[in-house]
């Protein structure tokens, strides 16, 4: 059996490409054109870095666990701080932002989710959370051990948080949905 091949012509519409060509030329231009007047493009990390903060209105979670830790921070190596574990929860109101100090001004990069954010499979190091608890099966417990960090432990059923503010420096989940999410990089006085 013999293959053949077929040669298909086609033309181009030269007033739909050079339309599409010129709109490309004309982003690219503007892209560059923020980049100058702005002067510098910063990469910014939040996670992982240091000091950030968390707030929102209502967090509700289940299979909850606490233990202390000593852990590195933006401006320490190493320093107090409390691991917080949460298997599956809803927070509502999400704010998340971080500050940094650029060339003798500051700039906050926030990320805020108008709607519940469903996290699984949360781990977050605190240096200081600040809130309305409630707590279900709540067990405080000490055990006989040489490594400090697992003298205390806290285990609780349920979680609730309200009106809560969390200075933060570490923060993973293995799932998260967050819909409504707004990111804004903006200027601010301090």
């Amino acid at each position: 059996m013999e293959s053949t091949v077929q040669l298909v012509e086609g033309s181009t519409n030269k007033k739909v490409f050079w339309t599409s060509m010129a709109t490309g030329v004309l982003l690219l231009g503007l892209l560059l054109v923020s980049f100058g007047l702005s002067g510098v493009a910063y990469a910014v990390p939040i996670a992982g870095v240091g000091d950030f903060y968390v707030k929102f209105d209502k967090l509700q979670g289940t299979g909850y666990k606490f233990y202390p830790k000593m852990g590195e921070t933006s401006s320490e190596t190493s320093a107090p701080q409390g691991t917080n574990l949460i298997d599956n929860l809803t927070i509502d109101n999400l704010q998340l932002y971080k500050d940094f100090k650029v060339g003798g001004q500051w700039i906050r990069v926030k990320i805020v989710a108008s709607k519940p954010v469903q996290i699984s499979g949360l781990q977050q190091d605190a240096g200081l959370i600040k809130a309305n608890a409630k707590f279900q099966n709540l067990t405080v417990q000490e055990k006989k051990s040489d490594d400090w960090t697992k003298q205390f432990q806290q285990t609780s059923s349920n979680i609730i948080l309200e009106n809560a503010s969390l200075k933060t420096h570490y923060l993973f989940q293995k799932t998260i949905s967050m819909n409504g999410m707004r990111l804004t990089v903006e200027r601010i006085k301090k």
